[in-house]
């Protein structure tokens, strides 16, 4: 089974909502039982809380259910379980990449956006002290970026 891990600072706006876009993918591809996708924070400041408000109202717009996932930090086990460890922005690709020293696992951390090369966008932004114009177009760059993912994985795995 292919592991992706989605990741941001505190696991409440951005890699729920990646972590949703792309579960969602999966399901509509019928390869959720081939691909597990997870999302964690670099910081515990939201353990244990669910999506921001704002994040889960415009996933629901979008028909994503965020309520079932619940923030928890990134742990040095994360990069030897999961084969894709994908931040959200710059900030947070140097913070995991100082959690793994090793080679062979720092490999697994990318930046998110890398899967979507068309866009101008390397980061996805932190729309948490935006308002609501932020949160649609943080789901705009993760739904682009997903479909990337998806067409990544299936070639590396084919599935």
């Amino acid at each position: 089974m292919v592991r992706v891990l989605f990741v941001c600072m505190g696991n409440i706006c951005r890699s729920p909502v990646a972590e949703g876009v792309f579960r969602r993918m999966l399901e509509g591809a019928g390869l959720d039982n081939k691909i597990y996708v997870d999302s964690a924070g670099t910081h515990s400041y939201h353990v244990g809380a669910p999506p921001d408000a704002r994040s889960q109202t415009t996933a629901l717009r979008r028909g994503i259910d965020l309520r079932g996932i619940r923030s928890r930090k990134v742990t040095v086990a994360d990069f030897a379980e999961f084969d894709y460890v994908l931040a959200m922005d710059r900030d947070n690709l140097e913070h995991l990449l100082a959690l793994r020293q090793d080679f062979e696992l720092r490999c697994r951390i990318q930046l998110f956006m890398d899967y979507a090369p068309n866009l101008p966008e390397r980061e996805v932004p932190d729309p948490y002290y935006g308002g609501p114009n932020g949160f649609e177009r943080v789901m705009d760059l993760i739904e682009t970026a997903a479909e990337g993912l998806l067409v990544s994985i299936r070639d590396d795995y084919q599935i």
